[in-house]
């Protein structure tokens, strides 16, 4: 191997680190814990929602775009978990950073069962106060019942890996 090729392989190694470990820093549980932002949104239908609505409630907040394959590839599961949890106190928020018609249109084809809000214009920003600072989508935050964030991921997040954060919450306290 000539010395550009050695050069090429240790900068895409040394990339690939920085990446993880950014990765599972941003997307580890904290031990600061944060209170979220407060927050108010319009719903596809132009209905405003303020973020107290859902107070007392394990929040799982997904900032996504319906451009987005990954958020696409998410949402059937957030579906499939709010119903299954919604009884326990949980509820998805999705955040859209998309066109009001456009998220209107894909909330309806895939019967979306939880609170869906747009902010097209500031969303990128409302992101970074929940601590994405990658300014990824989709993003998704955990929110225990006293607003603190609990759970960060940038990227797809399956289903495990929302019930390894969700689970504790919805044990009672000791």
């Amino acid at each position: 191997m000539n010395k550009i090729g050695l050069y090429l392989l240790t900068a895409l190694f040394a990339l690939a680190c920085g990446i993880l470990a950014n990765n599972y820093r941003v997307s580890s549980k904290m031990s600061d814990l944060v209170q979220m932002p407060a927050f108010k949104l319009p719903d596809p239908e132009g209905k405003w929602h303020h973020s107290s609505e859902w107070q007392g409630k394990i929040r799982i907040i997904n900032f996504w775009a319906t451009w987005c394959p990954p958020c696409r590839k998410e949402i059937p599961e957030f579906v499939a978990l709010q119903a299954e949890l919604a009884n326990q106190g949980v509820v998805f928020i999705g955040i859209a950073i998309d066109e009001e018609k456009a998220v209107k249109n894909y909330q309806e084809d895939m019967a979306i069962n939880y609170p869906v809000l747009v902010d097209n214009a500031t969303g990128v920003e409302l992101a970074r106060e929940f601590g994405d600072s990658m300014d990824a989508v989709p993003f998704t935050v955990i929110v225990n019942r006293e607003g603190q964030i609990v759970f960060r991921k940038p990227g797809e997040v399956t289903r495990d890996e929302l019930m390894s954060q969700i689970d504790p919450l919805l044990k009672p306290q000791k």
